[in-house]
C-alpha cells in the first residue's frame, strides 16, 4: 500500500517541480536575508502544503475537484474555473515556462543567447514532450521510476556542495516587499511555483494511475494516497528549503541584483553551479534543469489534454496534445521574464479562488455547510482577486485603498478574512450539505 503511494507520489513530484519550483526558492532566500525563516515557511505553506492538501482532497474522490465542485457550487462554475485553471497551468503559462526556463538557466550558456537558439530548443523540447504525453499510461515508468530520481538527486547534490563551500548567510536587509511582510511575501511567491493549481489538474493523472496499479480495498486505496501526499511534501519542502537556504548564502554582487532585468533564481543556479562544479558545472547544471522542467512539461500536457478531452469530446485526446505542445511552443519563444510577467493576474485570480474551493472541500467532509454559503466564499474570493489585480497591475487608487483596509491586504492576503467570514456564515445559512460520500470502487 505505502509502496503504491510512494511510486504516485514520486511520479506528481516529478511532474509538479520544475520550472517556478527551481528558480523561486533561491530568489526568495536571497531576497529575504535576515527574514529568511518566516518567509520560507510562508513559500512553503502556499507553495508545499496547499498543494499537497489539494492533491489528497481531489484525489480521495474518484470524480476529482470537478465533482466536488458540482455538488457544493455548481456545474458551470466547475467548468468555468477548471478550464481557467487548466489554461492558466497549461498552453498560457506553465507549460511554456519550463521551456523558457530550462533554456534560460542551463542551455543558454552553451548554445549562446540568441532568437534561433530557442527556436531551435524549444523545437527540441516539445517534440519530445509530445511523443511522451500521447501514451499517459506510460508516464509512470517513464517519468517517475527513470527521469525524476535523476534530477532530484542532482539538486541536491548542488545545493549540499553549496551550503559546504558557503557556511555563512549574506545578511543583507531583506530587499523590497521582504522587509515589510516576509512571511505574506513569501506565501504570495509560493504562488508563482502554479503547484496548487496544478494540483487540480495531476489528480486526473494519480487517479488513473491508482485505477491501473489496482488496489483490494478502499482502506488500501486511501493509505496510498496519504503516502503519496506524504512523499511529494518530503520531497518538495526538502528541495525548496535546500534551494531557499542556497540562495540566502550565496553572494550575489549589486549590479546583479539592482538590475531588473536578470532572474536572481536563475543566476544563482547559474554561478552555483560554475562555482562549485567548475568545467563539468555548465552541463550538470543544462541537465538538471531541461530534465526538471520537461517532466513537468510532459505531465501537464497530458493532464491539461485529459481534461479537454473530457469536457470537450469534439477534439480527440491526441488532437488536444498536438494543440497544446505546438501553442506552446510559440509561446515560450517570448522568454522566460515576460511569460511571468503576462501570466501572474492570471494567476492572482484563480489561486485564491482555487484555496477556497480546498478549504470547503476539508470543512465540509466535517460538518455540513450551506451550499449558497460555500457560493458566496467563492464569490467573494473572486471579487477580492479583481480587486487586488486592478490595484497591483491597473494602479486604480481605490482598488488599492479598499485591499489595504482589508485584514492582511498589505501582505497580498486579503481575500482571506472576507472568505473565512463566508464560511463561519455558511455554518448558519440555510440548503445545507454534507460532504460528499467518497467512493472507491473495490478491485481484485
Amino acid at each position: 500500500m505505502v509502496k503504491k503511494g510512494m511510486q504516485i507520489g514520486l511520479l506528481i513530484f516529478g511532474m509538479t517541480f520544475g520550472a517556478g519550483n527551481l528558480i523561486f526558492p533561491p530568489s526568495l532566500g536571497f531576497q529575504a536575508g535576515p527574514a529568511f525563516v518566516p518567509a520560507i515557511i510562508g513559500f512553503i505553506i502556499s507553495g508545499v502544503g496547499m498543494p499537497v492538501v489539494s492533491l489528497i482532497m481531489g484525489t480521495f474522490n474518484p470524480g476529482g475537484f470537478r465533482a466536488e465542485m458540482n455538488r457544493k457550487i455548481s456545474p458551470l462554475f466547475s467548468l468555468v474555473i477548471l478550464t481557467l485553471i487548466y489554461l492558466a497551468i497549461g498552453p498560457l503559462m506553465a507549460i511554456p515556462r519550463t521551456a523558457a526556463t530550462s533554456f534560460s538557466v542551463g542551455i543558454l550558456p552553451i548554445a549562446g543567447d540568441g532568437t534561433w537558439q530557442l527556436a531551435v530548443y524549444t523545437l527540441l523540447y516539445f517534440a519530445l514532450a509530445w511523443w511522451l504525453s500521447i501514451t499517459p499510461s506510460k508516464l509512470l515508468s517513464r517519468i517517475g521510476k527513470v527521469l525524476t530520481p535523476i534530477f532530484a538527486i542532482m539538486i541536491v547534490i548542488l545545493f549540499v556542495v553549496g551550503l559546504m563551500v558557503y557556511t555563512s548567510p549574506e545578511l543583507a536587509m531583506p530587499a523590497g516587499k521582504y522587509a515589510s511582510a516576509a512571511f505574506g511575501s513569501g506565501f504570495i511567491e509560493g504562488y508563482n511555483t502554479v503547484d496548487t493549481i496544478a494540483a487540480f489538474a495531476f489528480c486526473i493523472i494519480a487517479l488513473q494511475t491508482m485505477q491501473q496499479m489496482g488496489f483490494a480495498s478502499k482502506r488500501e486505496y486511501y493509505i496510498s494516497v496519504w503516502a503519496a501526499g506524504a512523499s511529494v511534501a518530503v520531497l518538495m519542502g526538502g528541495l525548496y528549503l535546500g534551494l531557499g537556504l542556497l540562495g540566502n548564502h550565496f553572494p550575489i554582487p549589486p549590479e546583479v541584483y539592482q538590475n531588473p532585468s536578470i532572474n536572481l533564481g536563475a543566476y544563482v543556479l547559474t554561478q552555483a553551479s560554475y562555482t562549485l562544479l567548475g568545467s563539468v558545472g555548465v552541463w550538470f547544471l543544462a541537465v538538471m534543469v531541461a530534465l526538471a522542467c520537461f517532466t513537468t512539461s510532459v505531465g501537464l500536457i497530458a493532464a491539461v489534454s485529459e481534461f479537454f478531452a473530457a469536457e470537450f469530446p469534439r477534439i480527440s485526446y491526441k488532437g488536444y496534445v498536438t494543440i497544446i505542445t505546438v501553442f506552446s511552443f510559440a509561446v515560450a519563444n517570448m522568454g522566460l521574464n515576460q511569460i511571468i510577467t503576462v501570466s501572474l493576474p492570471l494567476l492572482l485570480f484563480v489561486y485564491p479562488i482555487a484555496i477556497t474551493v480546498v478549504m470547503l472541500i476539508i470543512v465540509n467532509k466535517f460538518v455540513r455547510l450551506s451550499r449558497p454559503g460555500m457560493r458566496l466564499c467563492v464569490a467573494v474570493a473572486g471579487i477580492c482577486a479583481v480587486i487586488d489585480i486592478l490595484h497591483q497591475f491597473a494602479g486604480v487608487a481605490l482598488a488599492g485603498t479598499i485591499m489595504e483596509g482589508l485584514p492582511l491586504g498589505t501582505s497580498g492576503l486579503g481575500w482571506m478574512v472576507p472568505v473565512c467570514i463566508c464560511l463561519l456564515l455558511s455554518l448558519v445559512l440555510p440548503q445545507k450539505i454534507t460532504g460528499q460520500v467518497d467512493v472507491v470502487e473495490e478491485t481484485k
